[in-house]
């Protein structure tokens, strides 16, 4: 190897490390300060829990910003994977501010909704502007994506491993090399250490008693799997459904969260089903400790899907842990189970099917609940992945692998 070869391999490290931690900071800071504010206004509309009647007026407020100033990134997280499957042009700066603005007004006035989304686009967002200082090509911004994914993912959720897997999953992980996977790591944990640094706090859950490994167990946790696949499959569906209905019938997009705002505040503060708004993060920690109603988990897929659909802002992966939680504590009744190892089991297997992300969300399950518990956690994951069927969350999304096969060979035979 000559001088001059080492120079450009030792410059193209330093460059590439720089980016990380830049992105770790900018990305993890930006998490920082979006989890600290959407604490202060959740806790604001708890205590003045009457402006959930203002809802539609927030509603409005985020379908304007988007409709005069956000149209070239209203796709949201579909924008992420479809500039790496297709390079096209660099994601506008904007999304950032928009997406933070729109989440937390959809958060403050009680809209169903979660977290990720908006930390994953800001991580993007501002991974992608890397582009033009270091004039780089495709090729290396499919990489800039993934820090984006990767750093958003982590510190919103203090998960840095988890993270770093999920945005080379989510991509499908082909056409991925072996330098993205070791960026991906590095901006995941320079993310997560930012997010430390501003000493920002997540939840905390555990799973106190994991049963033995037995045909007894692994039977059940099958079941739990093939049934957060269902409920993932549901999540999907619903999302998916609102949305098309409110783009067909109501054509000026402003209006469709001020109409989807009222049914909601009506639900909500009308029938007293507040429990249901916002991220839901108290019925989530209480799931594991007492048996939810076998009919919760299903509210929340309408609110959330109702919610998104009606172009409010948000992510889906902390509904869905809601989702996953509740229908393992409301299935602790009639299985034999802790109930905090079934909703520890529910949290991530529905996740893992919404998303297509089994790998990711058992190395998720690991960092939140512990080493115990990992054999379960993978087997509900993977079971839940493959019972999901074909849709997921993201429409962009590419479904590659052995699930992609197994589709395919099914829609072959009818």
């Amino acid at each position: 190897m000559t001088f001059s070869n080492l120079k450009k391999i030792l410059l193209s490290i330093f460059k590439w490390i720089s980016i990380c931690i830049l992105i770790g900071l900018f990305s993890g800071s930006a998490s920082a300060f979006f989890l600290v504010s959407l604490e202060l206004v959740t806790q604001f509309r708890i205590q003045h829990d009457w402006i959930i009647w203002l809802l539609p007026l927030g509603g409005l407020l985020v379908g304007l910003s988007y409709y005069y100033w956000g149209e070239s990134v209203v796709k949201g997280n579909n924008l992420l994977l479809e500039e790496y499957e297709n390079p096209k042009k660099v994601i506008p700066f904007k999304m950032a501010p928009l997406v933070l603005f729109g989440t937390l007004i959809t958060h403050l006035f009680g809209g169903s909704a979660g977290r990720e989304g908006t930390a994953v686009q800001m991580g993007g967002a501002i991974a992608d502007q890397f582009t033009k200082f270091f004039n780089l090509d495709n090729s290396e911004r499919k990489i800039l994506i993934i820090l984006g994914i990767s750093a958003g993912f982590a510190s919103v959720f203090g998960t840095p491993l988890a993270g770093a897997v999920f945005a080379l999953e989510v991509l499908y992980f082909s056409k991925i090399n072996l330098k993205s996977i070791v960026l991906s790591f590095l901006v995941a944990f320079t993310a997560y250490f930012t997010v430390e640094f501003w000493h920002v706090k997540h939840t905390h859950y555990s799973i106190p008693n994991v049963p033995e490994i037995n045909f007894s167990t692994l039977f059940y946790t099958i079941l739990i799997g093939v049934l957060s696949g269902i409920a993932a499959l549901l999540f999907s569906r619903s999302t998916h459904f609102w949305a098309s209905f409110f783009s067909k019938n109501i054509k000026y997009p402003p209006l469709r969260p001020f109409i989807g705002g009222i049914f909601l505040a009506i639900a909500f503060a009308g029938f007293g089903l507040t429990k249901f708004s916002g991220l839901g993060v108290p019925v989530i920690v209480d799931s594991f400790s007492n048996a939810n109603l076998w009919y919760d988990f299903l509210l929340k897929i309408l609110f959330t899907g109702f919610t998104l659909g009606a172009d409010f802002k948000g992510g889906e992966v902390t509904p869905l842990f809601f989702v996953g939680a509740t229908l393992g504590s409301a299935l602790s009744v009639v299985i034999p189970m802790p109930i905090a190892f079934l909703a520890g089991l529910g949290f991530v297997a529905v996740f893992s099917g919404a998303t297509h992300t089994p790998i990711a969300c058992t190395i998720m399950g690991m960092e939140l609940f512990g080493i115990q518990p990992g054999i379960f956690i993978a087997i509900a994951c993977a079971i839940a992945y493959f019972s999901s069927g074909s849709v997921g969350i993201y429409k962009s999304q590419m479904v590659k692998g052995a699930k992609f096969k197994l589709y395919q060979k099914i829609n072959s035979n009818f």
